[in-house]
């Protein structure tokens, strides 16, 4: 008779599965930042299991798609709960990643180039899924919203209005449209667990970063039972929380115009995306020029592959660098700022706040981060010259 164990070790699937969460050596010390890795693998669950249940009812006609929403909210057995889980988990979602990114600029992450990379390429991926996945219910807010940033394609030089013709499937964003993005919405979330599964097994070559930011290759535990019951924890807790969001207050990360069906004769007053969009949106809009923005757009995401290239410190982290832990505070509340200003209308003063906020965000990864690292080091002795 073969051993439980044995078996966990020798069948391929199921070995794999052990080295990923059973004996997966761990630092012994990260904390409970750590477990959003976890928390966004729940998400991604979440949408993918609520996604499917929706599309059963959903109809991705420009004439039927607001109707069908309506239909699922309120006919549909459990259909409100379904939507409503779908809708906030979006939202929550984008906290983790956030939260996610935050801890990996933080504890000095992104020094496993590939591990970062690949991360970096499901964060953009997430947008375009969550941007197309917005468009669905085909309100007002869905349909505006479509339409400006489609129409910021017509800036990619030569073939831009080709590019804006090709993408709507004919001269506005119609019924071509619709369906296209909803066959990308749902195709989208099977290409992000394959780029998760690489971003783990690239994580899992070299062993998780941790708070002290120093090889802890002689003072690890296994992943289960020490981690896996704090990841649990932390899923339990979230659950919470996205349960009180779903059933208590359903439409509060939402924007009410989108209860208005798409008319495409009427424009609304403010046109603005979801609030995890925004801080990108208000680098958009700060640059006058059309191509500028779009440009400044596209930057504001692609310059995270930098930070492998410009990490000069001789340390990984800012846990013993004051100067480093400043400037990265300083980053976090200019990513609120213009978080905040992406929902303000286009006029003084949120002009000015917002280009000085989208300067200071790329001085920082440019500039800032780079010098802190390397000030750093010079502070805690690390870098002396020779005198004579």
């Amino acid at each position: 008779m073969v051993e439980p164990r044995s078996i966990r070790k020798t069948n391929p699937l199921i070995s794999f599965m052990n080295n990923m969460l059973i004996d997966l050596p761990s630092p012994s010390n990260i904390s409970y930042l750590w477990n959003f890795g976890s928390l966004l693998g729940g998400c991604l669950v979440i949408q993918m299991v609520t996604g499917i249940f929706l599309a059963m009812h959903y109809c991705a006609d420009v004439n039927l798609a607001f109707s069908s929403i309506m239909h699922i909210t309120w006919d549909v057995e459990y259909g409100f709960f379904l939507r409503s889980l779908h809708l906030n988990g979006a939202s929550f979602f984008f906290v983790c990643v956030y939260m996610h990114i935050g801890r990996g600029i933080y504890y000095g992450s992104y020094v496993k180039g590939m591990v970062w990379n690949v991360g970096v390429v499901i964060y953009i991926l997430m947008m375009g899924t969550a941007f197309m996945g917005y468009v669905l219910p085909w309100g007002q807010m869905s349909f505006w919203g479509a339409t400006v940033i489609t129409s910021l394609l017509s800036a990619v030089v030569y073939i831009g209005e080709e590019l804006v013709v090709w993408v709507w499937g004919g001269f506005s964003v119609s019924d071509a449209t619709l369906k296209v993005f909803y066959s990308l919405h749902y195709l989208f979330p099977f290409i992000l667990v394959g780029l998760s599964l690489i971003h783990l097994v690239a994580l899992h070559e070299d062993g998780s970063n941790n708070p002290a930011g120093v090889p802890s290759d002689s003072d690890k535990v296994p992943f289960y039972h020490y981690y896996a019951l704090k990841d649990l924890y932390g899923l339990v807790v979230f659950s919470l929380i996205l349960f009180v969001f779903a059933f208590l207050f359903p439409y509060a990360l939402g924007d009410p115009e989108n209860f208005r069906e798409a008319n495409p004769l009427v424009t609304p007053v403010h046109i603005q995306p979801e609030w995890y969009f925004l801080f990108a949106y208000a680098i958009l809009r700060s640059i006058p020029n059309k191509l500028g923005g779009v440009a400044a757009l596209a930057a504001s995401l692609l310059i995270l592959f930098l930070l492998p290239l410009l990490h000069f410190s001789w340390v990984r982290g800012l846990s013993f660098n004051p100067l480093g832990r400043v400037l990265y505070w300083t980053l976090i509340s200019d990513f609120i700022i213009l978080t905040w200003i992406g929902g303000q209308p286009v006029e003084d003063p949120y002009i000015l706040i917002g280009q000085l906020a989208s300067a200071y965000y790329f001085i920082y990864f440019i500039v800032l981060n780079p010098m802190g690292g390397y000030l750093g080091d010079i502070l805690m002795g690390l870098r002396r010259t020779n005198r004579r």
